[in-house]
């Protein structure tokens, strides 16, 4: 059984699809075009995190919709979207 640590938190970093680059399936933004919380550029994703959550025009995402690295989040398909839909990752940090 895995465990549980007792203190979670939330940390959040916004965007837009206009942000992204590349094309189909190689369609992703980059960590650095997003800003956190506080309305500063970030500089990378968390290395370790619980679980993160794509949010989509404010629409919750499937699982299989993005992947992620510390330097960007790939979310294919993402080019065929309009530009100016927001796009903001959640990650669960412990």
């Amino acid at each position: 059984m895995p465990l549980v640590t007792p203190f979670q938190n939330g940390v959040r970093f916004a965007a837009t699809i206009g942000d992204g680059t590349g094309t189909g399936a190689t369609f992703a933004i980059a960590a650095t075009a997003f800003t956190n919380d506080a309305g500063a550029a970030a500089t990378a994703f968390p290395s370790t995190f619980n679980y993160y959550n794509l949010y989509i025009n404010g629409i919750m995402q499937t699982a299989d919709t993005s992947t992620v690295t510390t330097t960007a989040i790939t979310i294919p398909g993402g080019d065929a979207l309009n530009a100016g839909i927001p796009v903001v990752v959640q990650f669960v940090v412990s």
